[in-house]
């Protein structure tokens, strides 16, 4: 009789841990309902390489108009503000010809990003390490890019990521950002400084 319990409950645990369909999927943390306009603040650039923030900045402003979810407006009338920076740009050669003549390129580009509610004057959401890498071959070479071109690829990238933490919330994205809910003496969400 306790082998029958015993292959019962056996039979019960496995039937429960055996489906493969089940998958956890956090709640969407969505924007608090009163933001209903985002702006884009021009990203600021730490690094050497001149112009990326304008180009970035663009890009992010196209597909927040293309996603459609939240309006685009100028920081005085938004409620929420998308502020970022440039903070590494790194390109590596990584395969040389025989010449030692560099034919494939490794670009990485990290990005810091917040949210900011405005009416609070405190950020939503930080992803401070959101990171996009293009590896590519020289333009001398048949279907090759320029490293322009490369970085075209990345600014779509980094938007596309972008948009999606703000619009799809925590999750939607990930950078080297802690994962967990913020306690009430966490620095990082003290209010903002816009």
């Amino acid at each position: 009789m306790k082998k029958l319990v015993f292959l019962a409950s056996l039979a019960g645990l496995a039937a429960c841990g055996g489906s493969s369909d089940i998958v956890y999927r956090p709640s969407e943390q969505i924007l608090p309902q009163h933001i209903k306009n985002i702006a884009v603040r021009p990203f600021t650039n730490k690094t050497q390489q001149f112009g990326l923030e304008e180009k970035l900045t663009l890009k992010v402003i196209d597909e927040f108009l293309k996603n459609g979810e939240y309006a685009v407006t100028p920081e005085s009338s938004a409620e929420g503000v998308v502020v970022g920076e440039i903070s590494h740009y790194i390109l590596t050669p990584i395969q040389y010809d025989v010449n030692l003549v560099p034919t494939v390129y490794k670009l990485n580009v990290i990005v810091s990003v917040r949210m900011l509610d405005k009416k609070y004057n405190r950020y939503l959401w930080e992803e401070p390490a959101l990171q996009a890498t293009k590896i590519y071959s020289a333009s001398t070479l048949p279907g090759g890019m320029t490293e322009e071109q490369a970085r075209s690829d990345l600014w779509e990238i980094l938007a596309k990521d972008i948009v999606l933490r703000t619009v799809k919330g925590f999750g939607a994205v990930s950078s080297t950002s802690q994962k967990e809910i913020p306690n009430a003496g966490d620095s990082s969400h003290q209010p903002a400084i816009p």
